[in-house]
């Protein structure tokens, strides 16, 4: 994405290629929007790999090895911890879920036929790894081979054991529990480590497993602590704000940390829940306090950004600058940190009411700044969440953002806010359309969109679709005719302008929010629409050893990636089972689902 705060089309180029540099494998960030429509022609989108995209390590320079991270003397200690919130809630959480009736015969032999295929789907997934890819992080479903993204500790396996104990795959789970004995969380190979994918696959992972089972395998909290306590100290600063990407060997050499002038939005709030939980079980209040002060700052900041209310994509740590950048958006780089708002509300269990005031003050400035309305030819009455920079609106959607529905749906129940429940509903069904407009099923990473000029009304206007699709081409001949073409020959539906990015890599965030909207409204079409999206990724992404990204979803003889991310089995499967379960088996009365599909237990 262009990050530069002017609208000067070559500073932000510049700028792009920076933070290309400083953050390219970060899981945050999903590509950048599409450049303005006079960027010089020629120029291909220089995109990162990517919360989720393909991720590669930076070559680094090896140290002396074997090195292990130790407990080290603070250079900037707290004095003071700051305590979880006690205070009895003004009023009870009101309930999520919609309730169930007792479903018929025939609508649960349905049921439990589809799920019975998201589990097969999970084992064959499973299988691969094992194969494979034992204690590594990820299996490469194509070559048989394996890749270490997340610093070599097992993100598949510790990312997926709650997976296993949701499935009721029982001797699985047993497996991997004694696996993970041999997991040392005190060195790694990377020089690099990343703080927040650290926290959502490791520590998140071990929580989870330790909740479902209800503690009956202590290793499970000693692991995660064991993951909290090397992560704890990249808050080692003078203002005890973290260093997302820390270089933990130079700290136990002695070198002073600070905080970075250039940390993603995403990195900054996406910690909480994780570091909350971990408070809650182990009676240890540095967690908590460590995300406590970040939150305090965030919440200090919000209404004096370039959009009061909302803090842009990037933002300076060390100097708690919040104005620098003039870029925002809910889509990659960004998104947990909002998705975290209500989840740490429901976390804390309604104790202390600053969630609610930061995420209801987010909600008008996005309905306001960064929702539209496409214009389909069907007149569809659906949502999606674009990039703003300065005053310019760029109509882009990303997979990322998908999750934007669920967050708002769990909003509108949990404070009261009835109106909300529409805007959630048509983002999720927004999603859908993507899934169901393009010839494989699957929505693409990032396309962009012809925007109606209110989210209520619209009119379908072809001129104003042709020109859209005008800006994103090079052909020479730009005649309406020649548009229509294109449009056929790219299966570019009428009101979609380009694909931008045309990947679909396994991501979960979709499904999340119908299986979110789902619970809250017992809408059946909502489990029809999740089949159809299960049924399209099985059929497209399946290879011998596993399942694969896709190059292109608007071919369905496109090539596949050599690439499964932990978060298929983590979180992409286990929405589509939970779509076809039991309504009780992980309640969202009962659960906070993490950003990466961990379920928390809420405390009262």
């Amino acid at each position: 994405m262009p990050l530069a705060r002017k609208r000067l089309i070559i500073p932000a180029f510049i700028l792009t290629f920076v933070i290309y540099i400083l953050f390219d494998d970060i899981d945050l960030d999903g590509p950048p929007p599409d450049y303005p429509p006079d960027f010089p022609p020629g120029h291909p989108p220089n995109y990162p790999p990517n919360h989720h995209p393909d991720r590669r390590p930076i070559p680094e320079v090896e140290l002396d090895e074997p090195v292990h991270w130790h407990k080290l003397h603070e250079q900037y200690p707290v004095k003071e911890f700051i305590a979880l919130p006690s205070d009895t809630p003004s009023k009870p959480i009101p309930r999520i879920q919609y309730d169930f009736p007792k479903e018929d015969a025939s609508d649960r032999k349905q049921r439990l036929d589809r799920q019975a295929a998201v589990k097969e789907a999970f084992l064959h997934a499973w299988t691969g790894y094992k194969e494979h890819a034992w204690l590594k992080d990820e299996v490469s479903p194509i070559s048989g081979k394996f890749v270490n993204s997340f610093s070599g500790w097992a993100a598949s396996l510790v990312d997926t054991l709650d997976t296993l104990l949701i499935m009721g795959l029982d001797d699985e789970f047993q497996r991997a529990l004694e696996a993970i004995e041999d997991i040392d969380f005190t060195t790694t190979a990377d020089q690099t480590i990343n703080v927040f994918e650290t926290t959502i696959r490791y520590m998140g992972g071990f929580m989870a497993a330790y909740d479902l089972s209800d503690g009956k395998y202590p290793i499970l909290l000693k692991k995660a602590q064991e993951v909290g306590e090397f992560v704890y100290g990249a808050f080692d600063t003078p203002n005890r704000m973290h260093v997302a990407r820390w270089k933990w060997k130079e700290s136990l050499r002695g070198t002073p940390l600070r905080a970075s002038q250039k940390t993603l939005l995403a990195e900054v709030g996406s910690l909480s829940v994780e570091f909350t939980r971990l408070t809650q079980l182990t009676g240890d209040p540095k967690y908590f306090d460590a995300i406590q002060r970040v939150t305090d700052h965030l919440e200090k900041a919000q209404s004096k950004t370039g959009i009061p209310g909302l803090w842009p994509m990037t933002v300076d740590l060390e100097n708690l600058d919040f104005v620098k950048d003039s870029q925002f958006t809910l889509g990659g780089m960004a998104d947990s940190t909002y998705e975290y708002l209500p989840k740490e509300h429901l976390l804390l269990g309604g104790h202390t009411e600053q969630y609610r005031r930061l995420y209801e003050a987010t909600v008008n400035p996005i309905k306001e700044n960064l929702l539209f309305r496409p214009m389909t030819f069907d007149k569809a009455d659906i949502l999606f969440s674009g990039t703003r920079i300065g005053k310019h609106m760029y109509y882009e959607a990303q997979h990322l953002t998908c999750f934007i529905g669920g967050m708002f749906g769990i909003g509108a129940k949990i404070f009261d806010r009835p109106e909300d429940l529409n805007t959630a509903r048509k983002l999720v069904d927004g999603c859908i359309w993507a899934y169901d407009v393009m010839p494989t099923g699957l929505m693409p990473e990032i396309f962009t969109l012809s925007a109606c000029d209110s989210l209520n009304e619209c009119v379908w206007d072809e001129q104003t679709w042709l020109r859209g699709l005008r800006k994103g081409s090079r052909n020479n001949d730009v005649s309406d005719a020649a548009m229509r073409q294109m449009a056929v020959a790219e299966h570019l539906p009428p009101g979609m302008t380009k694909v931008t990015d045309t990947r679909y890599i396994l991501r979960p965030e979709a499904i999340e929010s119908v299986f979110i909207m789902y619970r809250i409204t017992g809408d059946k079409a909502l489990q029809d629409a999740a089949w159809r999206m299960f049924t399209s990724i099985e059929k497209m992404t399946r290879t011998e050893i596993a399942h694969a990204g896709i190059q292109d979803v608007r071919y369905t003889d496109t090539a596949k990636l050599d690439k499964m991310e932990s978060f298929w089995m983590a979180e992409t499967l286990k929405y589509f089972y939970l779509i076809f379960s039991e309504p009780d088996l992980i309640s969202l009365d009962d659960y906070v689902l993490s950003t990466e599909a961990h379920p928390f237990k809420r405390v009262a």
